[in-house]
């Protein structure tokens, strides 16, 4: 396509003609879909699925209690609750109080609320919750009072925008928010903290720092240490991957000495605790690192280098305790618990027992308290709580869900595929024991391919009982531009060195067909997001490949993706559009403008969200009317309230799964 973009028109989110447009798109393609005779059945089974009880009722600790938002059928929005901390730690199963009701409070005040977090201070009972106006990003915070279960009269309150706020203490807040005009980066964050005086108006509070409106964004938070108290920081985001911190408990912000590329995990016994992102000071890239906190000024700070991961290694996750600092590290994509605690002056380091061969995640710690949870699951198996004991040196299986579907029948393979520049590209299969391997079996690969994010084994009743149980075959790809081999397989792919990440699932598309597990005929891919964008490219790049692609929320106009919502802010991920280079290999790959009539494309099925303020909707709507134009098939659905996740609540998230397995078995096994 060249010249002017004749669908600039479907940019406008709310405008009256845009919305008409995708009513009408909306309607052919829930016509077609809704019409199956197995959309029905997929679409009870998805809302079982949905609404089951039998979830685990994962969150955090604070303050001697364990804390949960929990969704069901009678709470559709949602209930945030606690257990005593011991009550919990028995079976998983506790008798819970509600502190707050998201549906209760939407029906209240006639709004479409969608919870979007909670932060309580220590040692009071106040809170600010955050609520999203049907799951936009941009939120409204309000002060909570969980001893009387109201909101504070005349308490703290921030209006709608993308905002960062946080507890200084009971009377005061650190804010980050839409201040007016000049106030908020190009990405659409803010870059203004403030301090707001309890009594005073928002307008009145103090700037304490700012950055630039080239930003990303600027936010305010809170790191805990082991003793209970609290460093105020900043965190300048100058880019997606890039940022600088700053100490906010001194008469000027303090910066912290870090590289560009590195994550605060934490505080520990007086010990600044941080991942590295890339090599500093000799110390290696992906490596989790400690320096003292009175040294976070220093030119110089006396670094340890706590766990340095092989090129096979990763770390997904690090959490706190009183006692130990917990590391959920991964090995060619399987999961294991580090326990790293002092050892007098130095560091000692053991493996914590748990299962092999799936994902570990943290379920909830605190940097002042000994408990701490995770849970284990791998693709075939239900997901099981533990609790870490004995200052988590043991662990105990406190609840394991029941299975959702029968994994009897099938097995769980790794394989591995080779790229085009030789990098060998793990994936994995989920198929019936007996499948035969005669290329006829309706395969769907998932992957994302983009910033730092991994695809570890995950239990996903949702694939088991409306695929696997109907006949399909599920894999999942661990292509570059993910995060299972630390910051080098995420950067390998950065920028105009995009294109290994098509090479990479590309060649477990081709590797699926030469095992004879599918075929072209009965292949189809699915990605979300930046894996919207992995679609779009891959139906330009290979539509013969495949015979199916479902396209959610997705990135897919590439020259002008850094001008739409929070686009700015993936120009560290994806390149500029306004540097002539990096331009250059955008128009190679950016799949609204190199789309084409093609004997050989598939019948694509794009959804997003209208309310979506993170990836824009015009993406989706422009790509699926330039196909029309073309005379090319496609199926559309655009869910008019839902946010970045295509779902407002657990029964539109079940309608879409519905419509997605629906549409794939028109394709793939008909």
């Amino acid at each position: 396509m060249t010249g002017e973009d004749p669908y600039l028109w479907l940019e406008e989110v709310e405008g009256e003609r845009a919305l008409a447009w995708v009513r009408e798109q909306n309607a052919r393609s829930l016509g077609q879909l809704e019409s199956d005779p197995r959309f029905a059945q997929l679409h009870a089974d998805a809302l079982a699925l949905a609404n089951s009880s039998e979830r685990l009722p994962t969150g955090g600790i604070f303050e001697g209690y364990y804390y949960n938002f929990w969704q069901d059928a009678t709470h559709v929005r949602g209930i945030y609750r606690r257990a005593r901390l011991a009550d919990f730690a028995r079976n998983g199963d506790p008798q819970w109080e509600t502190v707050f009701d998201v549906d209760a409070v939407a029906a209240a005040e006639n709004a479409n609320w969608v919870f979007k977090g909670i932060d309580c201070l220590e040692g009071t009972t106040l809170c600010l919750v955050a609520l999203s106006d049907g799951g936009k990003d941009a939120t409204t915070y309000r002060e909570y009072d969980t001893a009387t279960r109201t909101f504070v009269r005349n308490g703290f309150v921030v209006p709608e925008a993308k905002s960062g706020v946080t507890w200084l203490d009971r009377n005061t807040l650190l804010v980050a928010t839409d201040w007016g005009a000049g106030t908020m980066t190009e990405s659409g964050y803010p870059f203004v903290i403030k301090r707001w005086t309890r009594g005073t108006p928002l307008a009145s509070a103090t700037e304490i720092m700012r950055g630039e409106a080239t930003d990303v964004g600027v936010f305010a938070g809170v790191l805990q240490d082991t003793d209970g108290s609290r460093v105020p920081i900043a965190v300048r985001a100058t880019t997606f991957f890039e940022s600088t911190n700053f100490r906010l408990d001194g008469a000027t912000p303090q910066r912290i000495n870090l590289p560009p590329k590195a994550s605060i995990q934490g505080l520990y016994q007086g010990q600044l605790i941080a991942t590295l992102q890339e090599e500093w000071r000799g110390h290696p890239q992906g490596a989790l690192i400690s320096y003292p906190l009175s040294e976070s000024g220093s030119e110089s700070p006396n670094v340890s280098v706590l766990f340095a991961p092989n090129a096979r290694q990763s770390v997904e996750g690090v959490a706190i305790t009183r006692d130990a600092i917990l590391v959920a590290g991964y090995e060619n994509v399987r999961g294991r618990l580090l326990r790293i605690s002092r050892n007098g002056a130095g560091w000692a380091t053991a493996n914590v027992d748990l299962p092999q061969n799936g994902s570990v995640s943290f379920a909830g710690s605190s940097p002042t308290e000994s408990s701490a949870f995770v849970v284990f699951e791998d693709y075939l198996t239900p997901d099981t709580l533990y609790a870490l004991e004995r200052n988590a040196t043991t662990t105990r299986a406190v609840r394991s869900l029941p299975a959702q579907f029968d994994a009897s029948p099938y097995v769980s393979e790794q394989f591995e595929a080779v790229s085009a520049d030789g990098t060998r590209v793990p994936y994995f299969v989920l198929r019936r024991r007996d499948l035969p391997m005669n290329g006829q079996n309706a395969t769907l690969l998932y992957a994302y391919g983009g910033f730092q994010v991994s695809m570890t084994p995950g239990y996903s009743p949702n694939v088991g009982k409306l695929w696997l149980d109907r006949g399909g075959v599920y894999v999942i790809a661990n292509i570059r531009g993910g995060g299972e081999f630390g910051p080098a397989w995420h950067q390998a792919g950065l920028r105009t060195n995009r294109q290994v990440i098509y090479d990479d699932f590309y060649a477990v598309e081709r590797d699926l067909v030469e095992r004879r597990i599918t075929s072209p005929e009965h292949l189809g891919i699915m990605g979300g997001s930046n894996g919207g964008l992995l679609m779009g490219v891959m139906l330009n790049q290979h539509p013969e490949m495949i015979n199916a692609a479902v396209v959610q929320v997705p990135l897919l106009d590439m020259l002008r993706y850094d001008q739409l919502l929070a686009g700015a802010s993936w120009v560290d991920e994806y390149g500029s559009p306004s540097n002539p280079e990096e331009r250059a290999f955008l128009e190679t790959i950016t799949p609204y403008q190199n789309l084409r009539a093609r004997d050989d494309f598939p019948v694509p099925f794009v959804l997003t969200s209208t309310k979506d303020d993170r990836v824009h909707p015009g993406h989706a709507r422009k790509y699926v009317a330039r196909m029309i134009e073309l005379g090319m098939p496609v199926l559309y659905y655009e869910n008019i309230d839902g946010g970045h996740s295509a779902a407002a609540n657990l029964n539109e998230a079940a309608r879409r799964r519905a419509l997605e397995y629906t549409y794939l078995m028109q394709q793939l096994m008909d």
